[in-house]
């Protein structure tokens, strides 16, 4: 069955990150994969699109998770010495040198326009940083979401969407420290709920949702036409579920360490 999603005017397009988002436009599409094809040449962009096009027929579905914080009773989060999170809520704090490593990457036209969109409609950058060196971020909304999403979010809700880990810190736990992180500001700033998104194939990703207060709320596809995006759920959890799940993640959830 298709619904039509909650309609955002003016809502920025997705940048690249490891959380899904909806709707990137066929041009936005076409010149991520040409920076792609000079960076890194002819062979690896047919792989990437190979990829992407497998991803798109056969493993196309969107888990949604969702957190309550209005109960949130998971245990603190201790950042190691050697760790550093910071939250940037405009494009003024954004240091040269950190613009450069978040843009360098793919796109930096539109990792740039993006950036400022997103700065203008409120959103937090948020840095995880070991030493001198980025290792990762994340972005937050609250209130509304970047793009059309599955469905209306209330005035104090938040999206966590578009987290990105570097190569060279993957495996260390820095997308599990930097959400758990998030989600406990959030709560002692009074947000109700968050929500996010990521891929079903992206194994990592959900391995590390696992390892949060986050809980599977569903999973659904999407798909925009002439302008409308349309949302078919596959499985989702009605509310007497999602009320007893919460009280089972309030009595028995337990936040890993990075190391382990």
């Amino acid at each position: 069955m298709l619904a039509r999603t909650a309609n955002r005017e003016n809502s920025p397009r997705g940048l690249r990150g490891e959380y899904g988002h909806f709707g990137m436009g066929i041009s936005d599409s076409i010149s991520r994969l040409t920076d792609y094809y000079v960076r890194h040449g002819l062979a690896a962009t047919i792989r990437r699109a190979g990829m992407a096009a497998k991803r798109a027929l056969f493993l196309n579905r969107m888990i949604i998770f969702y957190c309550d914080l209005s109960n949130y009773t998971a245990r603190p989060v201790n950042i190691p010495n050697s760790l550093e999170i910071e939250r940037l809520i405009n494009e003024a704090e954004l240091n040269p040198q950190v613009l450069q490593e978040i843009t360098s990457f793919w796109n930096p036209k539109l990792a740039h326009r993006n950036i400022k969109e997103r700065f203008a409609k409120g959103a937090s950058l948020w840095l995880v940083k070991s030493g001198e060196q980025l290792a990762g971020y994340g972005w937050t909304l609250r209130g509304c979401t970047i793009a059309d999403y599955y469905f209306s979010i209330a005035p104090n809700d938040v999206q966590l969407f578009d987290f990105y880990v570097f190569p060279k810190f993957r495996g260390r736990a820095m997308h599990w420290l930097l959400t758990a992180y998030i989600l406990q500001t959030l709560s002692t700033e009074g947000a109700a709920r968050a929500y996010a998104d990521t891929g079903e194939w992206n194994e990592a990703q959900i391995a590390s949702f696992k390892m949060t207060p986050f809980r599977r709320l569903g999973t659904a596809r999407s798909l925009s036409i002439f302008g409308h995006t349309f949302v078919s759920w596959d499985e989702k959890e009605t509310s007497e579920q999602l009320q007893k799940a919460s009280a089972r993640s309030r009595a028995t959830v337990k936040t890993a360490r990075p190391n382990e």
